[in-house]
């Protein structure tokens, strides 16, 4: 019945539209890259000496529509030369744009790859952008390049530890960040326990991180969205792409199947940290496995002028193991179908058929005759729809299907084994939403973005459901049958974004978004692991809901040389998750009576400011904020600081060109330490020490701050063949900062505990050679 009438409304709505707009011609088609062919996102289309203007979506189609005359068409991207184009208007006509980029050197200092001043004219605000050419010279951990870590230099962002691709957004946890590779969800996207994450870069073609501003479309986290989209392939010639560096390596191909048709991509990586045990002394050690791979995968097809079909797939894994002691091996597998058909030159349509799979195995013998396990499964389908009823209007509207499957613990025993095989009953649900949503330009200076999704999450048979008190006691256990429904829980999502433009070069900007959440992480450490558990919403379970407000300035300087932006947010989290203390969350099949419920909130302000253009580029970006949580059972119910509260951020990242093929580059970054629970005591009970714990989160881990030095030299290039190396240092003064803070008692004393600071990384220099032909 609500979907019903959600949907009479999208239709009232189109009514609406159709009645009241005028009857323009309208000039649609798609932009895309002169030199591979792949379609460009975000490219602007303006009339010149008129107020007509659009921005091409997220897979390159643009509409416009504008009355009978002669124009000039304008067509900018950042990184790209402009293109002018005269047009006779007397009906409807479909023009694809092929842009040429602009020199290589360029290209390497670019900071943001959008138009100049975006920052400015859009309804984007807490938007992070960022394209693999920008990540090329900064430099990180082991010298493996990484969005994720080059997003955690951007205000708003925190990395959830030492070298780790965790990360927080403005206040929320690990688990309420969406992350979409070519619209499939990644539940775990970090390799080698966090270190390096799942995204090779050579394989990605851009990556957007949502925080302020989050359209209707995407929805299921309470923090942030993080799309990612792999490249499509080069319709134009074959190239291959590699990367050596000390502990991984990458290899990427792409080319036409057909010119100007179809194309495909793959790119391979893997780290070969393995091959240096076998040099180890000890023979365990020799003989053990340690390392991590992936593959990317991407083809498409032209079937008409007016459809394209584009099928992706990244399969992940890592492995660690030590023969008849332990084995330990966890990934992912997603696979995407998707269809973008243009029905007219109003109406553009995708249609994607989504798989996502993450599991993990441990091998508790090392011999594989005991294996314990999770997984969690989703198959997706969702339609969205770009209709561009005149040029002040930009409608969309789609809904989305997720089936679920969660399998929290399940134990493989062989015949011979002496323990049985034992599995917790998967849980499976149905996530559901449908939106809508319109881009609206009601004057020269204001613009507005409102937007309605409705979010529903019904729990499923076969399994079993649990009712307890609020002491975690058991009241009652129902078992449900097959596709029995039983419990729907969810509601409507309300979406405003408001853009009031004082100048050509300065903004005032406004957001609200509300999101349901409702699956959920279980995990008491303070960064994403392996063994981590994913539990649906249920009748002890509430969804999570986020309440943010956003309110910025942003001023741009010299020709957009400059941008500069301040923002401050209010976050409200109901339904937030804790642990009792002593909580079994591993294979658990009551996990829930573990739990406590609560709310949250953070606030705080963030600034910006980035030089885009130029021998210098780089950003200063800093952050001030706060995060509490509050439970009635923990704490005494007063409110605490969240483990990832910070008070203070700050990030200094600085390219310099001295050639067109050096380039020198450095960051540096200061935060305040993390929120941490210690013991305020100790006691003895049979002669065992035990701590004492009174305020949760009542202590801070010191202050942290490093420095990272880079260069890059361009050793060759030439029309068919380029290759450059790239040195760099992480932790470039040796600082010793604290991964952790363990305790123990004193040698010397053993009525005395002391602490002991545990520190990972204090200078790792990195080294890599890339090319390309």
């Amino acid at each position: 019945m609500v979907f019903s009438r959600v949907l009479s409304a999208f239709g009232f709505v189109v009514l609406c539209f159709g009645a009241f707009s005028q009857q323009n011609y309208t000039v649609s088609g798609t932009i895309s890259d002169a030199s591979n062919g792949e379609n460009l996102i975000g490219a602007i289309v303006t009339i010149q000496n008129t107020n007509y203007a659009t921005v091409c979506n997220s897979y390159g189609f643009y509409s416009i529509s504008i009355p009978e005359g002669d124009y000039t068409i304008n067509i900018r991207q950042m990184g790209y030369s402009n293109q002018l184009l005269p047009l006779k208007l007397h009906s409807s006509q479909l023009i694809n744009f092929k842009m040429n980029a602009i020199s290589y050197e360029l290209d390497d200092v670019e900071v943001s790859g959008q138009r100049g001043d975006r920052n400015v004219s859009s309804l984007e605000m807490g938007n992070v952008k960022i394209n693999p050419k920008q990540i090329e010279n900064i430099p990180v951990l082991f010298g493996e390049r990484d969005l994720i870590k080059t997003m955690q230099l951007m205000p708003g962002v925190k990395q959830a530890g030492e070298g780790n691709t965790g990360f927080y957004v403005r206040g929320g946890g690990l688990d309420q960040n969406l992350i979409l590779l070519d619209e499939a969800p990644v539940y775990n996207a970090s390799h080698l326990l966090g270190f390096f994450s799942v995204f090779n870069s050579e394989a990605i073609r851009d990556a957007n991180l949502l925080k302020g501003s989050i359209p209707a479309e995407y929805g299921g986290r309470a923090s942030s969205v993080l799309d990612i989209r792999m490249k499509e392939g080069n319709l134009k010639e074959y190239e291959t792409t590699g990367n050596v560096g000390l502990i991984a390596s990458n290899l990427s191909f792409e080319g036409p199947i057909k010119e100007d048709v179809s194309s495909f991509m793959v790119s391979a990586r893997r780290t070969y940290a393995d091959l240096f045990l076998q040099f180890a002394p000890d023979k365990d050690i020799r003989d053990a496995k340690l390392y991590f791979y992936d593959i990317n995968m991407k083809t498409n097809f032209k079937l008409n002028p007016s459809s394209r079909l584009f099928i992706s797939g990244y399969f992940g894994r890592d492995k660690f193991r030590i023969p008849d002691q332990f084995g330990f091996d966890w990934g992912s597998k997603t696979a995407t179908v998707r269809l973008n058909h243009t029905f007219s030159e109003k109406l553009f349509s995708n249609s994607s058929f989504i798989f996502s799979n993450y599991s993990y195995q441990i091998d508790i013998s090392g011999d594989k005759d005991v294996v314990m396990g999770s997984h969690i499964q989703d198959f997706n389908l969702k339609q969205d729809f770009s209709w561009y009823p005149n040029t002040r209007n930009t409608l969309k509207f789609g809904i989305n299907l997720i089936a679920h499957k969660i399998v929290p613990g399940e134990i493989d025993a062989s015949p011979t084994s002496i323990y049985n095989s034992l599995a917790v009953r998967p849980r499976r649900a149905f996530e559901n939403s449908v939106y809508i949503s319109n881009s609206q330009q009601l004057s020269g200076r204001l613009q507005v973005y409102y937007g309605l999704r409705l979010a529903l999450f019904s729990n499923v048979g076969p399994g079993d459901f649990y009712q307890f008190d609020s002491n975690g006691k058991l009241l009652q256990l129902t078992s449900y049958d097959h596709f029995k429904w039983v419990r729907t829980q969810g509601g409507p999502e309300p979406r405003l974004a408001i853009n009031y433009q004082l100048s050509s070069q300065a903004a005032v900007k406004a957001s609200y978004n509300r999101i349901y959440q409702f699956i959920h992480l279980l995990s008491n450490s303070t960064s994403s692991t392996p063994t981590d558990v994913w539990l649906p919403s249920s009748d002890n379970v509430k969804p999570q809901l986020s309440d943010q407000w956003s309110l910025g300035y942003f001023r741009n300087m010299k020709q957009n040389m400059f941008e500069s932006s301040i923002e401050v947010y209010y976050k409200n989290l109901q339904n937030q998750i804790d642990y009792r203390n002593g909580a079994d969350l591993v294979f658990n099949s009551t996990v829930e009576a573990e739990l406590v419920y609560g709310r949250g909130w953070a606030y705080g302000a963030e600034f910006l400011f980035r030089k885009n253009y130029g021998k210098l580029t780089g950003w200063l970006g800093y952050t001030w904020s706060k995060t509490m949580r509050q439970f009635d059972l923990i704490n005494d119910g007063n409110p605490f600081p969240a483990r990832q509260d910070r008070r203070h951020d700050v990030s200094i990242v600085a390219m310099y060109n001295l050639s067109r093929k050096l380039n020198f580059s450095a960051t540096w970054v200061y935060n305040t330490g993390n929120a941490v629970t210690f013991p305020n005591g100790k006691y003895t009970i049979d002669g065992k020490t035990i701590g004492y714990y009174t305020q949760r989160n009542g202590y801070r881990m010191p202050d942290y701050h490093r420095l990272d030095l880079g260069v890059t030299w361009i050793r060759k290039q030439t029309a068919r063949f380029e290759s450059s190396w790239n040195f760099s240092v992480y932790n470039a003064y040796g600082r010793e900062n604290a991964y952790f803070i363990s305790f123990r008692q004193n040698k010397d004393n053993p009525d005395q505990t002391e602490a002991v600071q545990i520190s990972l990384f204090k200078f790792i220099p990195s080294v890599s050679y890339k090319f390309k032909f």
